[in-house]
């Protein structure tokens, strides 16, 4: 069946469906991984998006379901060179085509996917609507048109309950704007008493959690959509330690009075060069993103920068010259991506550990007893 790629500048693209046969509108990403592309499915910082693989060939290994980032994949369309419809792979549980279908996602093989690249690194992203329909062209310009962008990504990828992943270790709240589970396995890997809360849990609401750290997950969208957001973080800051990641990152400028900007085509793949500015190391990252921190808003904050990007010096990192806390704008956690990183969670329980020596507080079973009269209560996931 005939699948066709519609930008909004009135680029048309035809080639192949794959998955399921509807019509969906989003924004039109690309990505520069070479494997991991079922990772990027199911990462729901894609949420809303038609992510276009620049590797030529996806789908040769199946899916697997114990590679997901998420409960669901979340985007809103795929664009390929070549789909291999039938895996080699003995750990493959059903195809890339099956994947779409049962979640109502589109797919298109057999365009030029070098052009259509080159198309948004010029241009930048845009709205585009891939469809398997018969509509014509005209129909496809207007909704184009008139459609706007979703702005309640966040809202739609957050958990709706609190949920609990228990351990011996510090307790962390895991604020999710759309977590990748990456985060959840690297806190539990280290022994941590993770509790994930949904993304407009109040200050209020984490205190009577009695954390340890508060991490800041990744997301979709815009950081300025979710305001209340960037408000809990202003609250909670220097009571307790913050590790922000990604969008988590932007909240965390936001919040210490930086600013925010989109970029033009984003960072997305497996091999984005950062430097760290403190040793000049360079670390390979994996980073999913299409929007930044402002390097000229950062002087007048208390914050200072730790990493930039060293293909476009763009601001990757930045630690609070005050508080205990830092961010990064790329996924230490990696997955689809190299491991690098993932000594920065290392860091951030060290950083709990000093500031519970230098700041004892009140026995955790009172305060976990005052908390069960609390608003909020434990689920298991």
């Amino acid at each position: 069946m005939q699948a066709r790629l519609l930008l909004e500048d009135g680029t048309l693209f035809t080639g192949l469906s794959f998955g399921a046969e509807t019509q969906m509108l989003g924004e039109v990403v690309f990505n520069t991984g070479i494997t991991g592309y079922q990772e990027v499915l199911s990462d729901p910082s894609y949420c809303g998006q038609i992510v276009t693989m620049t590797y030529p060939l996806i789908g040769n290994y199946g899916i697997t379901r114990d590679d997901f980032e998420a409960v669901r994949p979340h985007i809103h369309g795929f664009v390929v060179r070549r789909h291999e419809a039938i895996p080699s792979n003995w750990r493959a549980q059903y195809s890339l085509g099956d994947l779409l279908k049962e979640y109502g996602i589109p797919g298109i093989s057999d365009i030029d996917t070098r052009m259509l690249t080159r198309i948004l690194r010029h241009h930048g992203t845009m709205k585009g609507v891939l469809t398997t329909g018969s509509e014509r062209i005209e129909e496809l310009q207007e909704r184009l048109s008139i459609s706007e962008l979703m702005r309640d990504q966040v809202a739609r990828t957050s958990t709706k309950n609190v949920f609990s992943a228990p351990g011996q270790g510090e307790r962390i709240v895991l604020v999710d704007f759309g977590a990748k589970s990456g985060i959840l396995r690297e806190l539990t890997k280290r022994g941590c008493d993770v509790v994930v809360v949904p993304q407009d849990t109040t200050a209020d609401e984490i205190r009577r959690l009695a954390p340890d750290g508060i991490q800041l997950s990744n997301g979709p969208g815009d950081p300025k959509d979710v305001p209340h957001a960037v408000q809990m973080v202003k609250e909670l800051l220097g009571e307790y330690p913050i590790f922000g990641i990604c969008l988590g990152h932007q909240l965390f400028a936001l919040a210490c009075g930086a600013d925010t900007t989109r970029l033009k085509f984003g960072h997305r793949g497996g091999n984005h060069p950062v430097k760290e500015l403190a040793t000049n190391r360079c670390f390979i990252t994996s980073q999913n993103h299409g929007y930044t921190v402002l390097e000229e808003s950062v002087p007048a904050t208390d914050l200072s920068v730790t990493h930039i990007n060293n293909n476009d010096r763009t601001i990757e990192g930045l630690k609070h010259k005050k508080f205990p806390a830092f961010s990064v704008q790329y996924h230490p956690e990696a997955a689809p991506g190299p491991y690098d990183s993932s000594y920065l969670f290392d860091e951030f329980l060290d950083m709990i550990r000093t500031h519970k020596i230098n700041n004892p507080k009140q026995p955790r079973q009172a305060v976990i007893a005052e908390a069960s009269r609390g608003e909020l209560q434990y689920a298991q996931k």
